[in-house]
């Protein structure tokens, strides 16, 4: 799933690609991205986008005529720029192909999903706070004004563990499963600890690995091509998706604790006094 880092990365690409161009053509392959249909897609065509934003993970395109076409690739979509775009309209199918937009130039970007699971979503508003999810984001962690203080007050009243809250889209805008295992394992913090109680030292390695890891991953991704994006992010990732290789810090062997749709990465020398965490679903099946 592209997390904070490579949207950010995405959003200064096509800033330098798409920002002064008009966009001539929408075409929906999958209607079932859609998830507006007032204004339609077609109200984008004839507009010059303006800008390129990011919130958390949605992706914001907009235009001088107040349109918004804001898009979030969750787990398994992405986005693939185009110098040229094919001749003619794409066929719909059983293809990743979800959404194609076309500028005047020629060029543009599809819009792809993998798999079976389609939870990539596109929206065409004229303000992306009218987005349920784009409205409930919490703030984002890169912000100048986010300070050691404001994740003090964040986590207090968190009675759940760490690994979930940073995934919290209403508490931090952004980080997701991959980079979540990443900051923890900077912070040296199991994932398992309780978010209420951590100490002032501990909130403060937690704050540093968590604008540090961010910043890291957005400098390594910019001025990287949409398409490279994904390799990039994985060489980048250090105990994330990477189990039964060593710790680049220790040494220890990485373990992951898997759940019923995803799994967490840790150092048990690094996170967790080396002590194993237990897997959750081995347990349930042992008993």
């Amino acid at each position: 799933m592209p997390e904070l880092p490579e949207v950010e990365a995405l959003k200064d690409f096509l800033t330098e690609h798409l920002v002064g161009h008009e966009i001539v053509r929408v075409l929906p392959v999958a209607v079932s991205v859609l998830k507006t249909y007032d204004p339609p897609v077609t109200a984008l065509e004839g507009g010059e986008v303006t800008a390129v934003r990011r919130h958390g993970k949605f992706l914001d395109v907009a235009t001088g005529d107040g349109r918004h076409l804001v898009t979030h690739l969750a787990r398994a979509g992405w986005l693939h720029w185009r110098d040229r775009l094919p001749d003619g309209p794409p066929r719909p199918g059983k293809g990743p192909l979800a959404l194609r937009v076309a500028l005047e130039t020629g060029a543009g970007f599809d819009l792809t999903e993998a798999g079976t699971q389609k939870r990539l979503a596109v929206y065409v508003v004229d303000d992306p706070r009218q987005i349920e999810g784009v409205a409930r984001l919490g703030p984002d962690p890169l912000a100048e004004d986010f300070d050691e203080r404001r994740l003090a007050d964040l986590l207090s009243g968190e009675r759940r563990r760490i690994k979930g809250a940073l995934r919290d889209q209403s508490l931090l805008a952004g980080v997701g499963n991959a980079y979540s295992d990443e900051i923890l394992h900077a912070a040296r913090m199991s994932p398992f600890k309780l978010a209420s109680a951590l100490s002032p030292e501990e909130t403060h390695r937690l704050y540093e690995a968590l604008r540090g890891t961010l910043s890291e991953a957005v400098e390594r991704s910019r001025g990287i091509a949409a398409g490279r994006l994904k390799a990039e992010k994985k060489s980048g990732l250090r105990v994330h998706g990477r189990t039964g290789e060593p710790c680049p810090v220790c040494g220890d062997t990485i373990r992951e604790v898997s759940f019923s749709d995803s799994s967490l990465q840790y150092c048990p020398t690094c996170q967790t006094g080396g002590k194993p965490l237990a897997d959750r679903r081995m347990s349930r099946l042992l008993k």
